[in-house]
C-alpha cells in the first residue's frame, strides 16, 4: 500500500470529513477525495459510507484505521524518542575490542556506565579482528593501535606495555628469578608469538622464547594467560593495566618489558554526534584518568 495514501487515509478517518482532511493536510478536497478512491480500488474495498454529515468508516476502514492509528503511534513515540536523544543517552551501542582489554579492564568498569544510563544497551564484541567501522559493523572501537582509516574520529586513551608477572604464592614456593637464564627453571605463561595480539607483546613473546625456558603455557588470549598464573602456574606475560584490579600480581623481572602499545578509541564521523557515543567515550575517557592517577599513587 502506498504510504502517501494510507497518511491521507487516516486525516480523512480521523476527521470524518474530506473538506477537514483537507484543510489539515493543505490539499484540496478533490485531491484528498481522488486519493481516498485510488486507496480503495488498490484494495477492492470500500472504506467510507458518503452521508449528509460526512464520512462513517466502513468494517473494513475501521481495520485499516486501527492499523494506520498503530502506526502514527509509533511514529509519533519514535519522533519524540529522537527529539528526547538530545537530552538522553538510550538504545544499543555496539562496542568491539580486544579480548583481555575488554575482559579485564572494560567489563569490570560497566556497571558504572550502566548506573548512569540504565536506558543505554551494549553489545560489546571481543575479537582480535579489526571490525569495520566505516561500514558499521561495530560503532565504537577501542583498539590496541591507530586506526588507519582517514574517516574516523580516534582518541588516544593509554600507553600499555607487556611485562612478567606471578603471584607471590608461586614465587615463594619456586623463587624470585633475578636474570633471564633464571627462567629456566620456571614455567612462562604467554600468547604464542604467531596469535593475533598487538605487535608489542608479540615482539616480546619471541625474544623470551629464544632463551631456554623448557615448560611453557600458550594461550591465545590474555584472560586465559591470567587464570593461569592466578592459578599459580609460572609467570605469565600480562598488559600492565591489570596490576591496578589484581593487586597481588608482583612483577617479574621488572626491566623486561615490551615497546609501547598505544590504545585508541575511535568512531566514525558520521556518529560525532551521537548521544550514545559521546557518553561512552566520556566514560571511558574518566575511568582511564582515575586509572593514570591510581598508578602514580601507587608508585609515590
Amino acid at each position: 500500500m502506498d504510504w502517501d495514501k494510507l497518511r491521507i487515509f487516516h486525516a480523512v478517518a480521523d476527521a470524518g470529513s474530506l473538506t477537514h482532511a483537507g484543510d489539515t493536510l493543505h490539499l484540496s478536497q478533490s485531491a484528498v477525495s481522488r486519493q481516498i478512491r485510488a486507496l480503495e480500488e488498490s484494495l477492492n474495498t470500500t472504506l467510507f459510507h458518503r452521508h449528509a454529515r460526512g464520512l462513517i468508516l466502513t468494517e473494513q476502514g475501521e481495520l485499516l484505521f486501527d492499523a494506520t492509528a498503530a502506526m502514527v503511534k509509533r511514529l509519533e513515540t519514535a519522533a519524540a524518542r529522537i527529539r528526547d536523544s538530545e537530552e538522553e543517552v538510550f538504545g544499543e551501542l555496539r562496542v568491539t575490542t580486544t579480548t583481555g582489554f575488554g575482559t579485564l579492564w572494560l567489563a569490570p568498569r560497566l556497571p558504572k556506565l550502566y548506573e548512569r544510563y540504565p536506558d543505554l544497551n551494549i553489545d560489546l564484541m571481543l575479537e582480535e579482528r579489526l571490525l569495520d567501522l566505516p561500514m558499521r559493523e561495530a560503532d565504537v572501537a577501542i583498539r590496541m593501535k591507530e586506526p588507519s582509516q582517514a574517516d574516523l574520529i580516534r582518541k588516544r586513551l593509554l600507553t600499555v606495555r607487556m611485562r612478567m608477572y606471578a603471584t607471590n604464592q608461586y614465587l615463594e614456593a619456586n623463587g624470585v628469578p633475578e636474570t633471564m637464564p633464571d627462567l629456566s627453571s620456571h614455567r612462562l605463561i604467554c600468547q604464542a608469538a604467531t596469535t593475533p595480539q598487538v605487535a608489542g607483546g608479540a615482539m616480546l613473546v619471541r625474544e623470551l622464547l629464544t632463551h631456554d625456558i623448557p615448560s611453557r603455557l600458550t594461550v591465545n588470549n590474555y584472560f586465559g594467560v591470567l587464570q593461569a598464573v592466578n592459578n599459580n602456574l609460572g609467570i605469565g606475560v600480562l598488559p600492565n593495566y591489570l596490576t591496578e584490579d589484581f593487586p597481588d600480581l608482583v612483577r617479574v623481572l621488572p626491566e623486561i618489558e615490551s615497546t609501547e602499545v598505544p590504545a585508541f578509541l575511535a568512531y566514525p564521523e558520521e556518529l560525532r554526534h551521537s548521544k550514545r557515543v559521546a557518553a561512552f567515550r566520556d566514560f571511558v575517557s574518566e575511568e582511564i584518568i582515575e586509572h593514570r592517577r591510581r598508578q602514580r599513587d601507587a608508585a609515590i
